[in-house]
């Protein structure tokens, strides 16, 4: 009974804290191992998927695979892929990382408290990595998923990845200003010929 208890009131607190969808993304800054300065405000109006990982961690890097087909597939129609190594020697290893994985989106280290504040994970709950976002093209958090949803991370990954994008990138475009009506011209006024 006690363990009823204890159990119910650990689910009950993990819901009270879980992640807040759809919300607005929190901005994201990172630099590359070339010196270059990675925001997700500068890809307003795309899709972006937003991938924290570690880079030894194995699912990690079976889902940078599926991230690198996804851009050069969905690049082209408005979809970025920003990935950020939260491990502590993420510095170090981003390059052979980037050489091993052929990755073709940029990828740099990141804090790992700030990376689960910013996906808004439970602070006293270990992360289950990777841990991965999807951003609409408002900038707006609409669907995340932890290394552990097996739903999502299990032999439907690829397709699970896709689907999520291709929903996204099917939207309406970045809010536009909406068009002005062409101005109709005032008829002139007559002029009174009677005298």
């Amino acid at each position: 009974m006690k363990r009823r208890l204890l159990l119910s009131a650990l689910i009950a607190l993990t819901a009270a804290v879980a992640a807040n969808l759809p919300r607005q993304a929190a901005e994201l800054t990172y630099t590359t191992p070339d010196g270059k300065t990675i925001s997700l405000s500068q890809y307003k109006g795309k899709v972006v998927a937003v991938c924290f990982i570690l880079t030894g961690c194995s699912h990690c890097q079976k889902t940078t695979g599926f991230l690198v087909k996804a851009q050069k597939d969905l690049g082209p129609r408005g979809f970025q892929v920003l990935s950020a190594a939260i491990n502590p020697d993420a510095t170090a290893q981003i390059p052979a990382f980037i050489k091993n994985f052929n990755t073709n989106y940029p990828i740099g280290a990141y804090d790992g408290l700030k990376a689960i504040e910013w996906m808004q994970h439970p602070a006293m709950l270990i992360p289950h990595m990777p841990l991965l976002a999807f951003v609409d093209k408002q900038g707006k958090v609409r669907a995340q998923y932890e290394g552990d949803n097996e739903q999502f991370f299990g032999d439907t990954q690829e397709q699970n990845i896709r689907t999520q994008i291709e929903t996204l990138l099917k939207e309406g475009s970045a809010a536009t200003p909406a068009k002005k009506a062409p101005a109709t011209p005032t008829p002139a006024p007559k002029k009174n010929t009677s005298n």
